[in-house]
């Protein structure tokens, strides 16, 4: 294993920037970064596995351009089917579609540069590696941004302490007395979900559900566990998904909305309420997710010797079929 020590290299002033490097906020440079034997295996970098995206449908991404587009969605309206008589008159209705706006109304952006001193001096590739941690940074702060927009906007019918359109007979919890699972009803909980997605015909194909660690840990200590959970090939490192339960495509994340004792999903006050989190499940159709990235350039730095990397990424999300989905809040 090669091992990395301090060097003397190309000077910092007092403050940490580099002489005559006159920008708007200078970045800081600890006089260290540049290894006397760099390894050419740094330290990988974790991150949360994102999971939007996946489950979302992306069938209005071709229609973006813009920050500020706006996709107008047509739903299907709904027919009537009617008794027939013979010797009556058809009564013929006129079917008025349901419109849903998807506006482009959120951004994102990465910046940062790569001075060609330290481009030249250190063996890996700077630019790129930046690069990539920036994408999955976006990536990261995207689905985050994406999960609170939406887990709250499931149809009546399928949340809180009676969901089931037909039986009412299903305990979701509520933000306000979130349900405790445990190794003994994680598994009710789960096929609970389920039925309420069947008892609005929700397809059976393209199901998934997000969970989050402690749900699967639970799970894996279920009688559930080997069947479900070690016969999927595919590698759960790319995107989270670790198997099947109950038609459920089943995803892992750290990125779905919790709120701690005393505050809402966005860390602000909400007095009374315990620590607890959520867990989704639903259909493909559920969400609708178009995003473009508009501009990703290199500028050379005007007062150094160096290049300013910039990339911003325009997108919008939206919950279009309520319906087609649940939310669990979850106790912890």
């Amino acid at each position: 294993m090669a091992t990395i020590t301090p060097a003397t290299t190309f000077s910092t002033s007092s403050s940490g920037t580099f002489p005559n490097a006159n920008f708007t906020t200078s970045p800081t440079y600890s006089g260290t970064f540049i290894p006397t034997i760099w390894s050419a295996k740094m330290n990988a970098k974790f991150y949360a596995a994102t999971t939007f995206g996946d489950i979302a449908n992306t069938n209005w991404q071709g229609d973006v351009q813009n920050m500020g587009d706006k996709v107008i969605i047509n739903n299907i309206p709904t027919l009537n089917v009617s008794d027939y008589v013979a010797g009556t008159a058809l009564t013929y209705q006129v079917p008025t579609p349901d419109t849903i706006e998807l506006t482009i109304d959120k951004g994102k952006y990465f910046a940062f540069q790569v001075n060609d001193v330290l481009e030249y001096q250190a063996k890996p590739n700077l630019m790129e590696m930046f690069s990539t941690d920036a994408g999955n940074q976006l990536k990261i702060s995207v689905d985050t941004d994406c999960w609170l927009a939406v887990f709250n906007q499931a149809a009546a019918a399928n949340v809180g302490a009676t969901a089931g359109v037909i039986s009412a007979g299903y305990n979701m919890g509520t933000d306000a007395s979130p349900v405790t699972l445990n190794g003994g009803n994680i598994l009710s909980f789960i096929t609970g979900m389920a039925t309420i997605l069947d008892e609005q015909n929700i397809p059976e194909t393209d199901r998934w559900l997000i969970i989050t660690p402690y749900e699967r840990q639970l799970l894996m200590n279920s009688n559930l566990a080997q069947a479900q959970f070690m016969g999927d090939s595919e590698s759960v490192l790319r995107n989270g998904r670790i198997g099947r339960i109950d038609r459920f495509n089943v995803y892992l994340s750290n990125l779905l909305p919790r709120a701690a004792a005393n505050q809402n999903y966005t860390g602000g006050a909400d007095a009374g309420k315990v620590k607890r989190h959520t867990i989704l499940a639903g259909h493909k159709t559920a969400f609708t997710f178009a995003s473009q990235i508009n501009k990703v350039e290199t500028v050379r730095n005007p007062n150094d010797f160096g290049d300013f990397v910039r990339g911003l990424m325009v997108y919008g999300r939206k919950a279009v079929k309520a319906e087609a989905f649940t939310t669990g809040y979850i106790a912890g």
